[in-house]
């Protein structure tokens, strides 16, 4: 298949008059040789597992995930679709039809960033994803990392990103240079052959590489994804605050943007049902466990480890693998 993939389409896909513009409207959505990406977010004491989201229609939500980002569907029935990549389950799609959509001020999902392995499957996935005429939402260049924005067909958010060596990234007393430059899309693109779409599935090493969320406030939050969940500050500016496990630039980010003042959450909408933190330790585990009881947060022990629900009612499982 021949594609006409030029700055005019990319801009087009994006709804942006400029480059320029499509990073201004990634800026919000926060803020390396080949091999670091998930193997660098994946060895650190905690990272991201898995997510679940509840959605209206299970077939067309389903089949973008499968389409667009290239999961495969691992296991699917009438109610549920479960998909990921080299075996290992990333995404649960719960049907609910009769579910509204949850409003983009309510807490709740603001992205599920889906980290590639390296820049070049970056790259050859947004040739895959102009040529199938995807929309995108927006670039951006995080100095930690590059990054593409899109929506799914019920507005859930999406990231497509690849992070740069970690030796380039800037620290500074504990807090990580992040920014929302323009992406160099040419740069990009010069690693792949943009004339030909070769994406056919997601890369094995395709992980969840961090969450954002939208919380009623930034303060609450912090207290409890760093003071009880134990996850490190790394970054805070602008309404947004980045946390992490390792050292890595964040496994979670949090906003108040759209949602400040939010109340409880809505299980009779759609959007996110939980996510998962993961570890190896089980004493980082348990510690995790004593943090929230003595907190007195809403926890529901597991098979493999706890549930815990957040301020605003969403749902982190922690969880030991």
């Amino acid at each position: 298949m021949t594609i006409d993939l030029t700055r005019r389409t990319l801009l087009q896909l994006a709804g942006a008059a400029s480059l320029v513009m499509a990073a201004a409207a990634a800026a919000r959505a926060e803020g390396n040789p080949q091999g670091v990406g998930p193997t660098y977010a994946s060895r650190t004491p905690m990272r991201v597992g898995m997510v679940t989201l509840r959605v209206k229609n299970l077939d067309k939500v389903a089949d973008y995930y499968r389409d667009v980002i290239g999961l495969t569907v691992m296991a699917r029935s009438a109610n549920v679709a479960t998909l990921g990549t080299a075996g290992i389950t990333l995404l649960v799609l719960e049907a609910h039809p009769d579910a509204a959509i949850e409003p983009r001020n309510a807490a709740g999902l603001y992205h599920t960033a889906f980290l590639m392995p390296t820049r070049k499957d970056l790259a050859r996935w947004l040739v895959h994803a102009a040529s199938h005429r995807v929309k995108l939402s927006g670039f951006a260049d995080h100095l930690v990392s590059e990054s593409v924005y899109l929506d799914d067909p019920e507005g859930n958010g999406i990231e497509v990103y690849a992070d740069r060596d970690p030796s380039q990234w800037q620290w500074s007393e504990g807090s990580v240079k992040m920014a929302a430059d323009e992406l160099n899309i040419p740069d990009l693109l010069s690693l792949t052959n943009t004339r030909v779409a070769d994406y056919a599935k997601a890369p094995d090493g395709l992980r969840v590489g961090h969450m954002h969320l939208r919380v009623g406030d930034l303060a609450q939050a912090e207290r409890f994804y760093h003071g009880t969940i134990g996850l490190d500050p790394t970054r805070r500016r602008g309404g947004a605050a980045f946390l992490s496990s390792g050292h890595y630039h964040h496994h979670l980010g949090m906003n108040v943007w759209q949602s400040q003042g939010a109340g409880q959450r809505d299980d009779a909408t759609t959007g996110l049902v939980w996510f998962s933190l993961v570890t190896e330790k089980q004493d980082l585990l348990a510690a995790q466990e004593e943090r929230l009881r003595e907190a007195g947060a809403r926890v529901t022990a597991l098979a493999d480890g706890v549930e815990a629900i957040d301020p605003w009612g969403t749902r982190v499982r922690l969880l030991k693998v």
